[in-house]
């Protein structure tokens, strides 16, 4: 029987994994893989893209075994995208001018980062935050700079402050909401971060609408702003936000939403059935899901359902993702989890704030008070994996749930793993349940490493490590009983 023909656009993080459930599954031994990556270098690790500033080359962030190609007989053809796609004859003209043919296509082309229509945003030394290639740019134009500009406040514009920042430049962010990160955190938790991102040595505007770029007095570049204000910079990134990479589905004819992304369903197929899409360039319910775990549960689901046209197996779907992320920024632990701003009819907040030690945490509870719905933590975030776990298995709180953010006041806040359903994703990234993880225990793998090896677990953001260390102390001290029993 004639292999059949699948073709994957995109070769970022997203692309990646899918070729890694691909390759997990056996399902790349019936089919003949074709991947275009329009870089000129497969999957890298674009969730620390910051530490490239810090030392680490494109080799150490890459995320593609050695020889993952070649062994598994999947064609990359590095550097070569795709221009346009027919969705009758089935093909793909690339950015070389081949023509590929496919069965079954795979969209993994991401996103593309948002630059304000501006006078002046062409100017040199006005660049992006999204590819090594941008970072290699930053590096360059920073070196005879003296102040750079990052014209965004969110979550990868505090990232490209902090590299102009470690390069040594007079670094200021504009955020045009009145706060920064404006969508995770609330005006309690966008007051603090932007106090400690001001004490490291960052200059920080927000409400600034700019209006154009032009020459600088002093400077290259002079940003005039909406309320006759001014700044001048020899570098300017932005770095305002992502758009979904589209175009080739939108000139395909495939359905895509109204502000952007093409339109999948619950398989993560697109409105051709041959053709599906996956990571920030899908639509699902009409969002886009803008954080790598969504997009890995996209890969997974789309894997599986390639599995069930070919043997009928269940398939599994994608119904929404948990959008809340725990990271570092410039140093700083910010965590958002659920309703962080508590838009649910009824909810109630908690609130707890030390000015001195620099610390903001805010729990958003049900109105009864029995459900933990989302929170917000600055500056110390290591409730946020119990937190979590609480949220999303709807366990019951305490009768006092200030507690969970003044430990001091009660027993300190400890979560029994062990008593969390076997459904209960310890690792958010990887997609790791607690019963995967007790399975891969009671198979012998009993260290952190080898729990990273044969799950994944833990090796993306690293969040859910602390979980995880305590499971396999619970089953540590769960063995060590049953040997004395039976001694």
């Amino acid at each position: 029987m004639k292999q059949q023909r699948l073709a994957v656009v995109g070769n970022g993080m997203v692309g990646q994994k899918y070729l890694e459930h691909l390759v997990a599954g056996g399902l790349h031994q019936h089919y003949q893989v074709t991947v275009l990556c329009a870089e000129p270098r497969p999957a890298y690790d674009r969730v620390h893209l910051s530490a490239f500033f810090t030392g680490r080359s494109s080799e150490d962030l890459c995320l593609v075994p050695a020889g993952f190609f070649d062994c598994h007989g999947i064609e990359l053809r590095v550097g070569e995208g795709a221009e346009h796609i027919n969705l009758d004859s089935k093909t793909v003209l690339t950015s070389k001018g081949a023509t590929l043919g496919y069965d079954k296509l795979v969209l993994a082309t991401g996103s593309y980062p948002f630059v304000p229509p501006l006078p002046g945003r062409e100017r040199p030394g006005c660049l992006t935050y999204r590819t090594i290639e941008d970072l290699q740019a930053i590096m360059a134009a920073g070196r005879d700079a003296e102040v750079g500009v990052v014209i965004g406040g969110g979550l990868l514009g505090l990232e490209a402050a902090k590299s102009l920042h470690d390069i040594g430049l007079q670094t200021h962010v504009l955020e045009f909401a009145p706060r920064l990160m404006a969508v995770q955190v609330d005006d309690g938790g966008g007051k603090l971060l932007r106090r400690k991102i001001e004490q490291l040595g960052v200059s920080v505007h927000t409400g600034m609408s700019t209006t154009e770029i032009v020459d600088g007095e002093f400077y290259r570049h002079r940003l005039n702003f909406a309320d006759g204000q001014h700044l001048e910079a020899d570098l300017v990134v932005f770095s305002a936000g992502i758009r979904p990479q589209d175009n080739l589905a939108r000139d395909a004819g495939l359905a895509v939403g109204e502000r952007g992304g093409i339109v999948i369903d619950d398989h993560c197929r697109t409105s051709d059935p041959a053709v599906y899409a996956i990571g920030e360039c899908a639509l699902w319910g009409g969002r886009i899901y803008g954080l790598v775990a969504p997009g890995y549960e996209m890969a997974r689901v789309a894997v599986d359902h390639l599995r069930h046209t070919r043997d009928g197996t269940p398939t599994r779907q994608f119904t929404g993702a948990d959008m809340s992320t725990k990271l570092k920024l410039m140093g700083v632990d910010v965590a958002s989890f659920g309703d962080a701003h508590a838009s649910t009819p009824g909810a109630c907040c908690y609130r707890y704030e030390d000015e001195r030690k620099q610390i903001y945490k805010k729990l958003v509870v049900s109105e009864d008070g029995r459900q933990l719905l989302g929170g917000v933590l600055v500056g110390e975030a290591r409730e946020y994996n119990t937190l979590l776990q609480l949220m999303l298995n709807a366990m019951p709180l305490p009768e006092t749930p200030e507690q969970l953010i003044l430990p001091a006041l009660g027993a300190p806040l400890n979560l029994d793993v062990t008593q969390l359903p076997d459904s209960a994703i310890l690792c958010q990234c990887q997609n790791v349940s607690k019963g995967a993880l007790c399975q891969a225990i009671a198979d012998g793998c009993c260290d952190l490493a080898a729990i990273k090896t044969c799950t994944g677990a833990a090796t993306g953001c690293g969040s859910c490590e602390p979980l995880v260390r305590t499971l396999l102390e619970a089953s540590e001290t769960l063995a060590d009983a049953l040997a004395e029993m039976n001694a």
